[in-house]
Order: C-alpha cells, then structure tokens, then sequence
C-alpha cells in the first residue's frame, strides 16, 4: 500500500479534490466516481459522500492508496 501524508492547507477539504489533488484520480469527475463505486475509505468506514469534508487527522483509502491527513 502507497501511503502519502497531505497537509491540509484550510478547515477542509472535500473528498473527490483530495483524490483529484493527490494523484489518485486523473481528474474530480473520476474521483467522484470512485467514491461513488464504493472505493473511498474514510477512517476505515466507506464514505459515499462524494464532497465529504476531510479534516486533519482523518485517513483515506483508495485502492492500494492510503492518504493521511496532516
């Protein structure tokens, strides 16, 4: 498992820009649809909320990649 630490830069940040922001997805439109195929993790809990806010210290799994919010 890929594993990418993400500092935040505000309060949040909504899900599918932060797949978008990292990599992970080519483009929102693509991020969008992986949290809506029930790829996207959130703390260990399957997130379907395609613009859930993610804070610091939340942990995000995609795939084979875990993003860790800072």
């Amino acid at each position: 498992m890929d594993t990418v630490n993400f500092e935040l830069k505000g309060d949040f940040i909504a899900l599918c820009d932060l797949l978008k922001t990292t990599g992970i997805a080519n483009s929102g439109g693509q991020g969008k649809a992986m949290v809506a195929d029930g790829h996207v993790t959130v703390d260990g809990k399957l997130e379907l909320r395609k613009t859930a806010k993610i804070c610091k210290g939340q942990v995000v799994v995609c795939f084979d990649d875990q993003i860790t919010i800072i």
